[in-house]
């Protein structure tokens, strides 16, 4: 299994937006490598799902329930979705600030790759992220 972040704009699609659909399509990344790593992602991969812009943090899991296929928003093939589920919310928002002051999380890829919106997490940088969002 391996692990991802899903960064999405509150605007765009907010926590409130995935609980009501539950399972949405992630579609409409036009960043290369950002499509690379949706044409990586398998059945099953889980995802932290992360606001991004106003009050960034990381603020649910989910996981991948399809695997890629053509972006529904464009007929250019070069562009690929997948499915995500949402599995849970966290009980403690992990901040970015506090993502930043934690030693162990020093070299994801979200502190050197800010603008990528679709990006790999170590296993140890998922438990630990999970940990924290899970604290009470």
């Amino acid at each position: 299994m391996a692990y991802w972040l899903l960064k999405s704009e509150p605007e765009s699609f907010s926590l409130d937006d995935f609980r009501k659909e539950q399972v949405t399509v992630w579609y409409g990344v036009r960043n290369y490598a950002a499509r690379n790593n949706l044409k990586t992602m398998q059945l099953g991969d889980e995802c932290i799902f992360y606001r991004s812009v106003k009050k960034p943090a990381a603020i649910a899991l989910a996981k991948v329930v399809r695997e890629h296929y053509q972006d529904p928003t464009t007929e250019d093939t070069a562009w690929v979705a997948v499915d995500v589920e949402l599995i849970e919310a966290f009980r403690t928002e992990v901040p970015l600030s506090t993502i930043k002051e934690t030693p162990e999380l020093q070299n994801m890829e979200l502190l050197r790759l800010s603008r990528l919106s679709v990006q790999k997490v170590t296993d140890d940088e998922f438990a630990l992220i999970c940990k924290m969002g899970r604290a009470v």
